[in-house]
């Protein structure tokens, strides 16, 4: 049986109310006005599809999955090439974070197409869109996902709209507007880009691929733990610490253990989820500090780490409950003790993060050092996107090809 051509869907279901909702039909947020989640017959599922299937897939990427994801049709499966992303162990910087070797890894999304993880949820949001007969996509972005939205969309023969806060960086801006978007920059945060998107639903006819205001970039983001699954041999890690703006990849990855457990392809405890944020911009670490499930809007946000940049998060509730359930926390990092951590793993080990991947780094060191985590525990750092995409230090060392070279510069 050809098991990447069948779909288990079963319904969608109001993440608040559990209220259901027919699957094959287009879907925002629910009537509470909060994230729809696929839901799926797993017990047909585990009937007709095995790890051992999985296994011994010949798809490089995460369309591996595909019996676990809601696309029903192959050919509505968009792909640029998609791979199973690396588990790198720190080795070389491993003091320095004060971890003992081999405990502490970091899975490199940055190796996906669009060099971030976004390529994973706006795979399937796109693929979906497709699938459903949606033509016109608009999305409102930090950078990386109006990248992947606007090449997996022009991929899809869809049209794109991005909205980016002004201060988008600027490579993010022009790789958007390179893919084929109509790219727009906005005097405003991720909020205000969000809310031209929403209103212009009506007037427009555009559809909203906004942070968890559709069902399916959960599904694709849900691929991180199933792949992490795999990868450790069907069994977890003891703690994973997530950069965390919309926060979308720790609910799906939450969402995938259990449909994991569910399916007896996995069993033991649990990992840990950290939510990590900016000092900057931290209302998911204020809400879990102060015993919300809910986290109001952040005023003046501001980090380097742009991709943590959300002041609000529509699915706030699903991520602080991931975190309580698992048994983990929520920390935030200053700016400048983000940078170093990236700047100190870059040289040390040649792994060069970015700021949001170096934020998961300098949480994993701080909570190390203050107990909240053991040295026994093995430790996944999400790498969210390549750090080639972000502003690195200049170099000012020249040589004079006319002049004799003083050698003695280069013995140490």
């Amino acid at each position: 049986m050809d098991h990447t051509a069948q779909t288990f869907v079963s319904h969608l279901e109001c993440s608040l109310t559990g209220k259901t909702y027919k699957a094959g039909e287009v879907h925002g947020l629910s009537e509470a006005g909060r994230p729809l989640l696929v839901r799926y017959d797993l017990k047909a599922m585990a009937d007709a599809v095995a790890r051992t299937d999985i296994e011994s897939s010949n798809v490089a990427g995460f369309w591996r999955y595909a019996a676990m994801l809601p696309v029903t049709k192959p050919e509505n499966r968009i792909s640029l090439g998609e791979v199973v992303t690396p588990l790198i162990g720190l080795e070389q910087s491993a003091g320095w974070l004060g971890a003992r070797p081999g405990k502490v890894i970091v899975k490199d999304e940055g190796r996906l197409p669009t060099g971030s993880f976004k390529a994973r949820g706006l795979c399937l949001a796109v693929s979906m869109a497709k699938e459903l007969g949606v033509e016109h996509l608009a999305i409102p972005t930090n950078g990386n996902a109006g990248a992947a939205m606007a090449a997996y969309a022009r991929r899809a023969g869809q049209r794109a709209t991005v909205f980016c806060p002004a201060d988008t960086p600027d490579i993010n801006i022009r790789e958007i507007r390179q893919q084929g978007a109509e790219t727009y920059m906005v005097n405003g945060l991720i909020n205000d880009c969000g809310r031209i998107v929403g209103e212009g639903k009506g007037p427009v006819g555009w559809y909203d691929v906004s942070t968890l205001k559709e069902p399916y970039r959960i599904e694709g983001k849900k691929t991180m733990g199933l792949e992490l699954a795999e990868q450790f041999g069907w069994k977890l890690p003891d703690v994973i610490f997530y950069p965390t703006g919309g926060g979308t990849g720790l609910i799906g990855m939450w969402k995938a253990f259990h449909e994991l457990k569910e399916l007896g392809w996995i069993d033991g405890p649990l990992p840990r989820m950290v939510a990590v944020q900016a000092e900057g911009c931290a209302p998911i670490v204020r809400a879990w500090e102060n015993g919300d499930e809910h986290a109001p809007l952040w005023q003046d946000a501001h980090t380097v780490a742009a991709g943590i940049r959300v002041p609000v998060a529509v699915g706030d509730f699903l991520i602080i409950r991931g975190v309580n359930q698992s048994g983990g926390f929520a920390m935030a990092l200053p700016d400048d003790e983000i940078m170093a951590t990236r700047d100190a793993i870059a040289e040390q080990e040649g792994l060069l993060l970015c700021p949001e991947g170096a934020a998961t780094a300098a949480a994993y060191k701080r909570a190390l050092s203050e107990g909240r985590i053991s040295e026994d525990d093995t430790a996944v750092l999400f790498n969210c996107a390549t750090g080639l995409k972000y502003p690195m230090a200049a170099v000012d060392s020249h040589l004079d090809k006319n002049q004799p070279v003083e050698y003695g510069r280069f013995v140490q």
